[in-house]
């Protein structure tokens, strides 16, 4: 074999090793969650009775809430399946039409359960609800963010190691300690437990809702 057939053999051989290295990293990264939508149908999933709510709808990968008066959502059916400690929720989220919250997500914490809001009041708030009576407008996790229409949002929420953890993308908005909080929702979102997303006098996009849990004290 001359030097040039080596030297490319060599080459080929790394590159299929890298590839290969690439691939591993991305099945172990995808290892342990589940898939929550299906990216056609609403299976598992319902239209929450808020009363007043918009037509929920599957097109184009995308669940569909349409404005309601003022609430429309989706939940879980199976909530007794659902983890209440240790696991992790992670969706994108859209703004398509309207000025409020496009993403309030409800899930379980332990005994209880909290809503992590996107945009709410009239368009920038991001917090939790509620926290030791407090809505997301009024505790220490209140912060502002812009939102632009149409634009996809990474979100994940992170109950694990007496902590609530949620993002928006990469920033982190919420880090509250379970110790000392009485952590509950507001009484509109309660037909959303124990896992839900809802949208208020907002049209909004859902895609990609996976869960995980995760061993204890990780």
């Amino acid at each position: 074999m001359t030097r040039v057939h080596l030297s490319y053999s060599l080459t080929l051989i790394l590159s299929h090793a890298l590839a290969f290295g690439a691939a591993a990293q991305e099945t172990k990264a995808a290892a342990g969650w589940t898939p929550l939508f299906d990216g056609k149908s609403l299976a598992g999933w319902k239209a929450t009775d808020f009363g007043g709510e918009g037509e929920v709808m599957v097109n184009s990968g995308e669940i569909i809430l349409k404005m309601g008066q003022p609430l429309t959502g989706i939940t879980w059916k199976e909530g007794d399946k659902i983890p209440t400690d240790n696991f992790e929720i992670t969706l994108q989220a859209r703004k398509r039409k309207g000025d409020d919250f496009f993403c309030g997500l409800t899930f379980p914490v332990r005994d209880t359960h909290a809503t992590f809001v996107l945009g709410g009041w009239a368009g920038t708030v991001v917090g939790l609800s509620s926290i030791n009576g407090q809505d997301a407008s009024e505790n220490e996790t209140t912060q502002y963010e812009k939102f632009d229409q149409n634009k996809w949002y990474t979100v994940r929420v992170r109950v694990a190691d007496g902590l609530i953890g949620c993002w928006i993308d990469d920033k982190q908005m919420v880090d509250v300690e379970l110790k000392g909080n009485r952590i509950s929702t507001r009484i509109e979102v309660d037909p959303n437990k124990p896992l839900g997303i809802c949208c208020y006098n907002t049209e909004a996009g859902l895609k990609d809702i996976k869960l995980r849990r995760l061993p204890d004290g990780k």
